[in-house]
């Protein structure tokens, strides 16, 4: 269906207007206090409790936003949103040390979705303010801090420490690199306001609910992640002149990386890739990476080696 034209025609006018007032609110009194919240070297979790036990802060934060929207149904609020069968969240305040999102949890479908049946350690601090708790349950694992050598083959179980009972306008900081962390049995919907603290751990784990069992990691670092993406698509493409990135790619500090740029590397050009996989199972500084370069290794140089017969 398209847009009656009037409506059209004001969309460009309305544009220009929102960025006006966009601008204008991030010279606010809240936004500023958000800014200055995370200046310099302060315990940004020590800002973000501040900040969120402040009970006015969110509503002076959204007002200038909802009366301009209020104003004029075609306003852009500067928000990222995201939406999925249970929440509904934006993203209110972002700055290198932290981000800040409002969500709302709808009771009656989170009743509705199945019992996950593993737990997500993220490895990441949050401050959380339960704006609105509606009754809900927080049921809570811990686990081990990551080490440097971290081994899937030899990760502790995580271990349940019980469940609390939110109440409104409560305020809880939960370090996500050793706490997981399920909310449920909600009687109405929840209104939260969440911080999130950039620095954190590497990955992101992932345990058995049932038994505390290691289930998977996967990187937390979103520089990474998008490598591996992009390293992926070079592949895809057919770039065996890419050696040169993929080579810098199974030397990155992160571990988890080197492996998945070296897999890539193979199925691209295993014959140029040998050369690395061999160095790799003898000194990659991780023990996992040189367990499964070395028994990559063989393989690989036999299927070179029908290659070039």
């Amino acid at each position: 269906m398209s847009l009656p034209e009037t409506v059209r025609a004001a969309i460009p006018a309305a544009r220009a207007a929102s960025r006006e007032a966009v601008a204008r609110w991030r010279g606010s009194d809240a936004w500023r206090a958000a800014a200055d919240a995370f200046t310099g070297d302060g315990d940004a979790v020590a800002g973000a409790e501040a900040l969120l036990r402040d009970s006015g802060w969110c509503a002076a934060l959204l007002a200038p936003l909802v009366e301009a929207l209020a104003a004029d149904p075609l306003f852009e609020p500067p928000f990222r949103l995201s939406r999925d069968a249970v929440r509904t969240g934006a993203i209110l305040f972002e700055c290198p040390a932290v981000s800040i999102s409002a969500s709302v949890f709808d009771a009656a479908a989170l009743a509705a979705m199945p019992v996950p049946a593993t737990v997500v350690f993220p490895g990441r601090v949050t401050v959380t303010r339960y704006h609105k708790a509606g009754g809900a349950t927080l049921r809570r694992w811990e686990v081990d801090p990551l080490e440097p050598g971290f081994r899937a083959v030899e990760a502790a179980p995580c271990r349940s420490v019980g469940a609390i009972r939110l109440c409104d306008s409560e305020v809880l900081r939960v370090d996500g690199r050793v706490r997981a962390q399920r909310i449920g049995d909600a009687a109405s919907d929840i209104v939260q306001l969440t911080a999130t603290m950039r620095e954190g751990d590497p990955l992101i784990r992932e345990y058995r609910a049932s038994d505390g069992a290691f289930v998977r990691a996967v990187s937390a670092d979103e520089g990474a992640s998008r490598t591996e993406m992009l390293l992926t698509f070079l592949r895809v493409s057919g770039r065996a002149d890419a050696s040169e990135q993929f080579d810098a790619a199974t030397r990155d500090p992160a571990f988890h990386l080197r492996w998945a740029a070296m897999r890539e590397w193979l199925a691209l050009d295993a014959r140029a890739a040998l050369p690395r996989l061999a160095e790799m199972a003898r000194n990659d500084p991780d023990g996992e990476v040189r367990d499964a370069a070395a028994r990559t290794l063989e393989p690989v140089r036999e299927k070179v080696a029908v290659c070039l017969a």
